[in-house]
């Protein structure tokens, strides 16, 4: 196996992991110019020397953040991390809204009601009601999720 072939699979098993890091060519830092060992594509690996590097030198640091392709806010928001959960607050975290935020309790209240007063309706056809009451668009398959969650639960 070739350098080419290992980098190239090392680029691949990172962006499955999620950790590739996106602008990579921003990091300037000497540490990723001077060494193979550090690789400014390995996104927990630029965050880590970063603030490992804070500790040590005596950059600024807003300076050091830049070298590393941070800003002085993402800086601190990565230290925070890092302290609450250690290596684990390096790894990227997955973007947008966790859970269904737009399936309120209200909601599936309303959805209830109308299946226990016509059981032939479909997921479809619940969205478009939620839609005419609540003014919120869904997709049939997350109403069918919400409902079977709320379903289990009520069960246990």
């Amino acid at each position: 196996m070739n350098k080419n072939t290992s980098i190239k699979g090392k680029q691949e098993a990172l962006r499955r992991q999620g950790t590739l890091n996106p602008r990579p060519q921003a990091v300037k830092a000497p540490l990723f110019k001077e060494s193979e060992f550090f690789d400014p594509q390995d996104l927990p690996q630029v965050k880590y020397e970063m603030l490992r590097q804070v500790g040590k030198e005596v950059k600024t640091v807003k300076e050091t953040a830049a070298s590393f392709g941070f800003s002085r806010v993402a800086f601190y928001q990565i230290k925070k991390r890092f302290e609450e959960w250690g290596m684990a607050g390096l790894l990227p975290q997955e973007r947008g809204p966790r859970g269904a935020h737009k399936l309120t309790d209200e909601v599936l209240d309303y959805v209830e009601q109308a299946l226990t007063q016509d059981h032939s309706l479909r997921a479809a056809a619940l969205v478009d009601r939620v839609k005419d009451r609540f003014g919120i668009s869904l997709h049939p398959r997350s109403l069918e999720r919400a409902m079977a969650r709320r379903q289990k639960k009520s069960k246990l």
